[in-house]
């Protein structure tokens, strides 16, 4: 029997393989699951943990592969979608953890908002750190931030509705949402930052990430579908998701 080409977990539609390796497996995140600490079994919607023991149990998504480990290299907030990296050593956790906080990953993600932005393109650099009156919320701080970098440039946009091509060049936690809401465009329906818009879902979706693999030097593109996440909202785009990083020159916020 083949094995099945999505992570089948109990009591939940099974998360979509997007491209395995010796080294991990990249997976199509659905929103409302939580990357939290495997230690932290308060919700029943924690990934890791959820992951761990369908391993433990010998479920046959796993058996078929023969995996005794699987973990996030990564972060995607509760209800951000799309391509999501694990690894299936402690080894392969650590290399490219390492490259995560190198910057040697390509990121793209598309956000959704209801305010138009100001410029077609720009760059945010506004430093953030977590918001000492709030836990769970970042701040932007000049003296004590760290460092956050991101792209974003527009794409397309239709009554109501614009939608953001956005590449994360650091990884702080909630950088798109943070520099997104500073530059006067926060994403659609995120009430940690904006509002919530309607019933529209939670405007972001994590849709590439580029590498070269530290152990075999070949490079790595994992890219996502967007056609349901656009069809969605209304938009006819159908982004290249290909783009370089290195292509934009514009202002920043």
């Amino acid at each position: 029997m083949a094995r099945p080409n999505s992570i089948e977990l109990p009591d939940c539609k099974p998360i979509r393989i997007l491209h395995e390796d010796r080294a991990v497996i990249a997976v199509d995140k659905p929103p409302g699951w939580m990357l939290v600490p495997d230690t932290w079994q308060r919700t029943s919607r924690n990934l890791q943990a959820a992951i761990t023991s369908s391993i433990v149990g010998g479920d046959f998504w796993a058996k078929s592969r023969g995996l005794k480990f699987l973990r996030y290299v990564h972060r995607l907030d509760a209800d951000t979608s799309g391509v999501l990296l694990f690894a299936k050593s402690p080894g392969a956790v650590e290399s490219l953890g390492e490259m995560f906080e190198t910057r040697r990953m390509e990121k793209m993600y598309l956000a959704v908002t209801a305010i138009e932005p100001r410029a077609a393109e720009w760059i945010c650099r506004l430093p953030l750190m977590p918001d000492p009156q709030r836990i769970g919320r970042m701040i932007v701080d000049e003296q004590e931030g760290k460092p956050s970098e991101t792209l974003f440039r527009v794409i397309e946009k239709i009554p109501g509705l614009t939608l953001i091509e956005c590449q994360p060049v650091t990884g702080r936690t909630h950088q798109i949402r943070v520099h997104l809401a500073e530059s006067g465009c926060p994403i659609v329906s995120d009430g940690l930052y904006g509002r919530q818009t309607g019933k529209l879902e939670f405007g972001l979706r994590s849709v590439r990430l580029a590498y070269v693999d530290p152990f075999t030097k070949k490079r790595v593109e994992i890219i996502a579908p967007t056609k349901y996440f656009l069809k969605g909202y209304g938009f006819s785009f159908q982004p290249v998701v290909a783009a370089n990083v290195n292509a934009l020159h514009i202002k920043k916020c």
